[in-house]
């Protein structure tokens, strides 16, 4: 587990590298802000149609092969891009292109790493082991972003690429000497008859995760915090600069207490035994209400004393929710669940920041902060009271009905 945490954050700072870079490249080239948001939709655009392909694949293929390959995978694009770069061959389609490749190979390698990581802990551990995941992903963005302007600086583009894949390269190399614990879920890929179709298989994930209410649930609470909240880069920016008369220094102190409280947690979550929905719903909505607090704040120094728990709040609940979805399914279901999960991620994801910019246009940064604060305690509230109601109501037996009906 420790060669698999070095090996992520490794990899890990390697993208954000990549990331960074990639934003800088579509606006040196095309000069467009546009065009660099395109880029980015590209390289989600394949999890939302193809994750549950992914996820199932993750399900039948020997997980430790499955996510060697696609790092494997992930590190030639990033060299091929590196060396067209040098060579001066790069244009906005052949990088489209690119960023599309890369989408696609990240549906598989996604839930395969993740669960790779699982494997490696009893299972009483997996959810100490998705929040040390999710601390080594914290420390890796701001590792890679920083790495960004420092390697570009010095050593130019092509290096951010060429950098990036040989991340990918070591975690590919770290992989065939990963062993299980003793102990953990024992991974059972393509479990039954019925699962010998990739159709077949993508149906029974969505099957299962239909008629999972913990899951739907989760979904719930997760998609009206995605969708009101946690743009922070979005809506925070616009209240420093705009009614708080920052700049942007004061945005990235901002950003700064942000991924401060990111990690912090992470580590707490770490020390999560049995996170549930009803954790991460209670989390979001005080997330929620913080949010609100943040939206009234006078100055920025009120500002930075609520965006720590925020983000804090924030991390917590992201990591209990990981592991929901990582432990409530069979093992065998696991892959694709996530591969489920990825594509509803993704609407989130794509949706969320124009939904945002137009409350924000209508409210302004104050108002979209408290308006979507409460709309995610008030929704998550509502959705705990109906649920405690329906389970108060009593089930009358077959026996019992047949005499209220005589």
């Amino acid at each position: 587990m420790r060669w698999w945490s070095v090996a992520n954050f490794v990899s890990n700072a390697g993208t954000w590298m990549q990331l960074t870079v990639q934003n800088l490249l579509v606006l040196q080239i095309t000069g467009s802000a546009a065009a660099t948001g395109l880029s980015m939709s590209v390289q989600a655009a394949p999890a939302l149609l193809i994750s549950v392909f992914g996820g199932a694949a993750v399900d039948r293929w020997p997980r430790r092969l499955t996510a060697a390959v696609s790092q494997a995978l992930l590190g030639t694009v990033a060299f091929v891009t590196a060396l067209m770069v040098a060579l001066d061959r790069l244009d906005v389609t052949s990088l489209m292109v690119l960023a599309a490749v890369t989408g696609v190979i990240a549906t598989v390698d996604g839930p395969a790493c993740s669960l790779l990581g699982n494997d490696l802990v009893p299972r009483e551990d997996i959810p100490s082991a998705i929040g040390v995941g999710a601390l080594v992903h914290q420390a890796g963005r701001l590792t890679g972003a920083a790495l960004a302007g420092v390697t570009v600086g010095f050593l130019g583009t092509a290096a951010a690429y060429a950098a990036n894949g040989l991340s990918f390269l070591f975690v590919a190399s770290v992989i065939p000497f990963l062993r299980p614990a003793r102990g953990a879920v024992k991974h059972v890929a393509a479990a039954r008859d019925g699962g010998t179709k990739d159709t077949m298989s993508v149906r029974e994930g969505l099957a299962f995760f239909a008629r999972r209410p913990r899951l739907l649930a989760l979904a719930g609470v997760t998609g009206v915090s995605a969708v009101f909240g946690r743009n922070y880069q979005l809506t925070l920016a616009v209240l420093v600069t705009g009614p708080l008369a920052g700049g942007a220094g004061s945005f990235g102190t901002v950003s700064t207490v942000l991924a401060v409280g990111g990690i912090v947690g992470a580590v707490l979550g770490a020390r999560l035994r049995r996170p549930s929905v009803r954790v991460v719903g209670a989390l979001a909505a005080a997330g929620g209400l913080l949010q609100v607090v943040a939206g009234m704040s006078p100055s920025l120094a009120v500002l930075l004393v609520m965006v720590l728990p925020m983000a804090v709040v924030e991390s917590v609940s992201d990591t209990a929710g990981t592991a929901v979805l990582q432990t409530d399914p069979p093992a065998h279901m696991r892959g694709r669940v996530l591969g489920v999960w990825g594509s509803i991620g993704t609407v989130w994801g794509l949706g969320g920041p124009p939904a945002l910019g137009l409350l924000m246009e209508l409210a302004g940064a104050r108002g979209a902060l408290i308006a979507g604060g409460l709309i995610i305690a008030g929704t998550i509230g509502a959705g705990h009271l109906l649920r405690e109601r329906q389970s108060a109501v009593p089930r009358m037996s077959p026996v019992a009905s047949l005499e209220t009906a005589a």
